[in-house]
């Protein structure tokens, strides 16, 4: 059963974001029991990561789960109202190369916004990221060899990406979480897509050995991550634990990633530095 089609969850801050997420899967039921779904997960992250900045950065959320053979709703283009002011897309277990009908409706939306509201500013993360990056121009497909990036992983970032994560120079990676198959081959240029004004600078923030495109960023517009900034230990190994019982993953394969849930990782630098790019904090950035 899906979650109800659209909730919000409100902030009395004057200075306030509107969020929109799009939620295209739903969490392992326990996780969802216990903190809700992705888009009250996010939000609870992204609240976290605003009232630690100084001074606070505030947010509110919108979601609608959209994913539409399984009872969700892709919003009409004149839902987005103006008080819309960022659009998040969590990750999903549907293919972000896929040719579901509901997967070619969710790139039609993304086009129409884009173009005719080039103020509200897109995030994804995993298969958002590849899904806006599809939109885009970029080919999203599966690892040739088959191997999954899963659990704790490194990833080495770019000058952007040390700039974005408000890191020193000597600071050359962050670890997040991932849960992934499919990746960006290549990222979003001006010669992918028409939707990129020639000039446009596009900037891959970081790789990894398994994906060579772990984030996108174009000033003022896109932030994208491959990893997943929303993961704990917990909800790692519940995820490994539906992708074994969908039998897309090896037990063997999700025993070894499980091992290194419970690793150290940098979901709120991530939350941190998507909160200031929706207030526009880093907007110097490019």
């Amino acid at each position: 059963m899906a979650p109800p089609a659209a909730r919000l969850i409100t902030s009395d801050h004057p200075d306030k974001v509107r969020m929109l997420v799009l939620e295209t899967d739903e969490p392992h039921p326990d996780t969802q029991k216990e903190k809700g779904s992705f888009g009250e997960i996010l939000n609870e992250l992204l609240v976290d990561a605003g009232e630690a900045h100084e001074p606070k950065l505030a947010i509110e959320t919108a979601m609608q789960y959209i994913v539409e053979p399984e009872g969700g709703k892709i919003p009409n283009k004149e839902e987005i109202t103006d008080d819309i002011h960022a659009i998040l897309i969590t990750g999903s277990e549907w293919d972000a190369h896929g040719d579901d009908p509901w997967i070619h409706k969710l790139m039609d939306f993304i086009k129409h916004m884009w173009i005719h509201r080039p103020d509200i500013r897109w995030t994804g993360i995993c298969f958002g990221h590849q899904i806006l990056c599809r939109t885009l121009g970029s080919q999203v497909a599966p690892e040739a060899n088959g191997e999954w990036e899963l659990s704790h992983s490194p990833i080495i970032l770019s000058d952007i990406g040390r700039s974005l994560f408000n890191l020193p120079q000597t600071d050359d990676r962050i670890h997040l979480h991932q849960m992934h198959l499919d990746h960006v081959v290549n990222p979003p240029s001006v010669s992918t897509t028409d939707l990129l004004p020639k000039g446009t600078q596009v900037h891959v923030w970081g790789t990894s050995e398994h994906t060579g495109v772990q984030g996108v960023y174009i000033q003022k517009r896109l932030f994208t991550t491959q990893g997943h900034m929303e993961f704990n230990e917990v909800m790692v190994r519940r995820q490994l634990e539906l992708r074994v019982k969908a039998g897309s993953l090896s037990e063997e394969d999700a025993d070894e990633a499980s091992e290194r849930a419970d690793w150290i990782h940098d979901g709120s630098v991530v939350a941190k530095a998507v909160i200031r790019f929706f207030h526009g904090d880093d907007d110097k950035i490019q």
